[in-house]
C-alpha cells in the first residue's frame, strides 16, 4: 500500500474543520496531547509501518520546508 496524498474525502472542508472544531476550548497543552492521540489512533488505523514511515518522512519535509520559507521572508 502506496502512501495517499491526494484527498480522500468528498468534502476535505468539512474534515478539517471537524479537526479545528475538536480543538476548540482545549488548551496549548490538550491540543498537543489531542493531536498525539489522533495522530496514533491513525496510526493505528493504518496498519502498514512502511506507509506509516512514509508520511512522517513527508510530514517531516513540510515542516522543513515551511520552516525554511518562513527565514526567507525575514
Amino acid at each position: 500500500m502506496a502512501l495517499s496524498t491526494a484527498s480522500n474525502f468528498t468534502r476535505p472542508d468539512d474534515a478539517f474543520r471537524a479537526i479545528v472544531e475538536a480543538h476548540r476550548g482545549l488548551s496549548d497543552d490538550q491540543s498537543a496531547d489531542f493531536d498525539a492521540a489522533l495522530v496514533l489512533i491513525l496510526a493505528n488505523h493504518i496498519g502498514n509501518i512502511d506507509v506509516l514511515r512514509e508520511a512522517i518522512a513527508l510530514a517531516r519535509r513540510r515542516m522543513i520546508d515551511g520552516q525554511q520559507q518562513q527565514q526567507q521572508q525575514q
